[in-house]
């Protein structure tokens, strides 16, 4: 049954399809609409930058009256990321408007890899760290980029 929300999507995905944004993709899984996995590659000039981040998007019928759920299924070390891959980011929350869409919700999310806000930290440790020991921040987003491409491979060869 296509609802509007459904509707949504749908138009949602074509856009995606049609106009992908540089470094962001994401697709509705298999047999739901209202369920897609998306990826967000490292923003260059960015300790993040060659990582390959995986998130699930999941929608309710609300959408787009109210945001969707987004989360990082791949380990992020973020001051605005919270340990169980949540995201803490205005739009998503209080700032959310009907006029987002799919790819605008991931191009968000990859400018706020690209510029945290330290000042309002999901993940304290990140944060601190960010404000106060940039090189040791950078390091421990080094370690996940290396583990999202270990994943990756991993990923390649059960495929194969």
């Amino acid at each position: 049954m296509a609802t509007p929300a459904r509707r949504r999507l749908m138009r949602d995905f074509m856009r995606l399809q049609e106009d992908p944004p540089a470094g962001v993709s994401g697709a509705p899984t298999d047999n739901n609409i209202m369920l897609w996995n998306a990826v967000i590659f490292g923003p260059n000039d960015t300790p993040f930058e060659d990582g390959t981040f995986k998130l699930t998007i999941k929608f309710t019928e609300e959408y787009p009256n109210k945001p969707p759920t987004v989360r990082f299924i791949s380990k992020m070390f973020h001051p605005n990321i919270y340990a169980d891959g949540s995201i803490c980011l205005d739009i998503l929350q209080n700032r959310w408007s009907p006029t987002y869409d799919v790819s605008s919700i991931l191009t968000s999310i990859q400018s706020l890899l690209h510029d945290p806000n330290p000042d309002s930290p999901a993940n304290n440790e990140a944060a601190q760290l960010y404000k106060e020991n940039r090189r040791e921040y950078e390091k421990k987003v080094a370690a996940i980029v290396q583990e999202s491409l270990q994943d990756e491979e991993e990923e390649e060869e059960e495929q194969s």
